[in-house]
């Protein structure tokens, strides 16, 4: 193959091998991200099902927290098995890597042998000295010179890159080991993880089991919660009609108050759609929409309109955007709720104990409106985003 298309050939493999170890470092850094958002989601999950534990005998609610934990322990092995397969594409890009190296010092130690062995052959400076003088001119004997000059350089250069070679091989080598124990590691740690799966669904079975022994209880209890949902909704369209201008009394012909609605903020938050700062910072226990009992599967749940977050009690709730509190209001089954207007859109914060803010109270992304406390032995946050009618927050919200 002529010295220049080699060259290009070398050039291209090189690339397509930095490419690829770039493209499984990314997706390793994300993996390990997302392992360490789950270990954190399962810490908070352990420290609520304790405390739900002490302060209620609710099985359903230990088991929503117990289903959920088992659900991130599996995305954390799944995770665990992303990470194991970017380490060994690194063991396999490494071990290319020091192949090629080998090769290369391989080569280039060959080609240093021969020129020692011809500078060995011809050490004695005289003969250097008498192929110089019995050249036929002048102008010969400067090329001789300049050769022998530039074979003793030729010498030093590559012995120079041996030494480098040699380096960049032996830090090759120890990167090698460094990631053949880490993967180890991780396989221990996933062997951990599966162990503990093992034992929650356990824990799972036997909560099923003591569900399973009082159906007409947690028929009523559902009962009693379909209520409250239907209670709390209604409550919620009349704050948002009230707010829009769009309320009238019953019976009555009067006009519809005329409102001004910041629609320049409705634009604002409407961009916002995925960039939206989370609430708080907890696993999401049970998202929008219509569920159906976890035991009794046939058995409809109350629809959520939002999403439930388990958090640790006296968690800071924030707002996830600019706005004006238009009401704080107690709600039986979700203690006390803030209703923030963003132009068009309404944000909805439910089971706080202590609120720091007012109707009339303008906010700011991230400002503090309350905390969280413990209702029924849990301690959860309920969010809701509206406009008009309830819309999945999830999609709103950034992704973790």
């Amino acid at each position: 193959m002529p010295r220049h298309l080699r060259f290009i050939t070398i050039l291209v493999s090189s690339l397509l091998l930095l490419a690829g170890a770039d493209v499984v470092a990314q997706n390793l850094t994300q993996s390990q991200n997302r392992k360490a958002q789950l270990e954190k989601e399962l810490a908070q999950l352990d420290r609520q099902i304790k405390e739900n534990a002490s302060l209620s005998s609710n099985a359903m609610n230990e088991l929503t927290l117990v289903r959920r934990r088992i659900e991130a322990r599996k995305e954390l092995i799944d995770e665990s098995d992303r990470e194991i397969a970017g380490i060994d594409g690194n063991i396999r890009a490494t071990q290319k890597s020091i192949d090629s190296l080998q090769v290369k010092l391989d080569t280039m130690t060959f080609y240093y042998e021969r020129l020692v062995k011809n500078a060995y052959k011809n050490r004695d400076a005289r003969i250097w000295y008498m192929h110089i003088l019995a050249a036929e001119n002048l102008g010969q004997g400067l090329r001789r010179y300049s050769f022998l000059r530039s074979l003793s350089q030729q010498m030093n250069v590559q012995a120079e890159k041996i030494l480098e070679s040699k380096a960049e091989l032996d830090s090759k080598k120890t990167q090698l080991q460094s990631l053949r124990a880490q993967a180890a590691l991780v396989r221990s740690q996933q062997q951990e993880e599966m162990n503990k799966l093992r034992e929650e669904e356990k824990t799972s079975k036997s909560l099923v089991d003591r569900l399973q022994r009082d159906k007409r209880k947690y028929q009523r209890d559902i009962e009693t919660k379909r209520k409250e949902v239907e209670k709390l909704n209604k409550e919620i369209q009349r704050l948002i009609a009230e707010s829009m201008g769009t309320s009238t009394k019953k019976g009555s012909t009067t006009a519809k108050k005329k409102v001004e609605v910041d629609y320049t903020l409705s634009k604002k938050f409407s961009e916002n759609k995925g960039k939206l700062p989370w609430p708080v910072d907890g696993p999401v226990v049970e998202r929008f929409g219509v569920h159906y009992h976890p035991v009794y599967t046939q058995l409809k749940l109350p629809p959520n309109d939002g999403i439930t977050i388990s958090v640790d009690k006296g968690t800071q709730v924030k707002c996830v955007f600019d706005g004006v509190v238009k009401n704080v209001i107690v709600m039986q089954g979700y203690n006390k709720c803030v209703l923030v207007q963003h132009g068009e859109y309404f944000t909805f914060y439910c089971k706080l104990g202590d609120v720091s803010v007012k109707a009339g109270d303008k906010v700011k992304t991230g400002q503090v409106l309350g905390t969280i406390e413990p209702l029924g032995g849990v301690s959860q946050l309920h969010f809701q985003i509206w406009k008009t009618n309830p819309v999945d927050p999830m999609p709103w919200l950034r992704p973790r």
